[in-house]
């Protein structure tokens, strides 16, 4: 990864590729209406089933409005990557538009369907299922058998544990209990370095957001204030975790940073910030206020206490 400058500070970059250069690349190609640098970019992308759902997920964006992933699937129909980016994007103009009409839904899941066919081991399609029924049919029996069925072709699939964290989510399907104790279930089992160590700050973050919206405490308590989970990420993610980032480490990193921080850890999350680099995420900074004049802020924050701590 990179290393960014603090020099940089002023540039923060939204982008949703994050630091994949490649995908940045193919994203412009996409809103062009070129279908050809998709099909190399996923078919390059292999097996490594993090960064393939990442970046179907990224493109769909790029294919909502346009009609490049439908022309793909049309000249190579057999293509498994066709499929599933065909699939991606079906389902994404369903949620974005709120249609649950049975033809609009069974045109979405015949997609999947197929796209699970042509590439058996892939878990893409079936985590597009779990999206769609997360937020279009809410059903906790059938999120659950899609998301074994995630499992079975990998096991600590990232986004398929954050779907089922999305719907247990207080403000969605869920409530505050619930959707902790099934966090801590989950991290309990995972292995020491593995990213899903950071759904216990999503969790956290949710919560915060639940009770802002239900003015139930002011605005200035945070849940981070000795909060134990923080040392729970330190210790069993960020201390251990791959050398080699994982696709979401920039989204991830910012829950990390953004818990630190109002802890009032500032010297701890420079080193987070300094991954991080200029990929200010929006969540959960926007939970707290105007999102990136706060990432702004505690990154200033935290490099001045490194350098406080330095001349001390």
């Amino acid at each position: 990864m990179p290393r960014w400058s603090w020099r940089d500070e002023a540039l923060l970059d939204n982008h949703p590729a994050r630091d994949d250069q490649a995908l940045r690349t193919v994203c412009e190609d996409a809103l062009m209406g070129r279908w050809d640098g998709p099909r190399d970019l996923i078919a390059a992308t292999g097996r490594d089933w993090d960064r393939r759902v990442f970046r179907l997920q990224i493109l769909a964006r790029n294919g909502v409005r346009l009609r490049w992933a439908d022309t793909w699937a049309s000249a190579e129909p057999t293509n498994p990557d066709a499929l599933a980016m065909l699939a991606h994007v079906k389902a994404l103009r369903a949620i974005v538009s709120g249609q649950s009409d049975d033809a609009v839904l069974d045109d979405v899941w015949r997609s999947c369907l197929a796209s699970a066919d042509a590439a058996p081991g892939d878990p893409s399609p079936w985590l597009v299922m779990m999206a769609v029924v997360r937020t279009l049919t809410p059903d906790w029996k059938t999120l659950l058998e899609l998301w074994g069925e995630v499992r079975r072709r990998d096991p600590l699939n990232r986004e398929g544990y954050h779907e089922v964290m999305a719907y247990l989510m207080p403000r969605k399907h869920g409530s505050t209990t619930v959707m902790f104790d099934w966090a801590r279930d989950q991290v309990h089992s995972v292995p020491d370095g593995s990213p899903l160590i950071v759904l216990l700050l999503v969790a956290q973050a949710e919560h915060y957001r639940f009770r802002q919206e239900q003015r139930s405490t002011g605005s200035a308590i945070h849940p981070w204030m000795q909060c134990p989970d923080i040392d729970r990420v330190l210790d069993r993610w960020w201390l251990r975790r791959a050398h080699t980032p994982h696709a979401n480490f920039m989204d991830d990193a910012n829950y990390l940073a953004h818990a630190l921080s109002f802890a009032g850890r500032h010297r701890e999350a420079h080193e987070v910030f300094e991954e991080i680099g200029p990929y200010a995420a929006q969540l959960p900074w926007a939970y707290c206020g105007e999102a990136d004049q706060l990432f702004r802020t505690h990154k200033e924050r935290a490099r001045n206490a490194t350098r406080s701590r330095r001349r001390g």
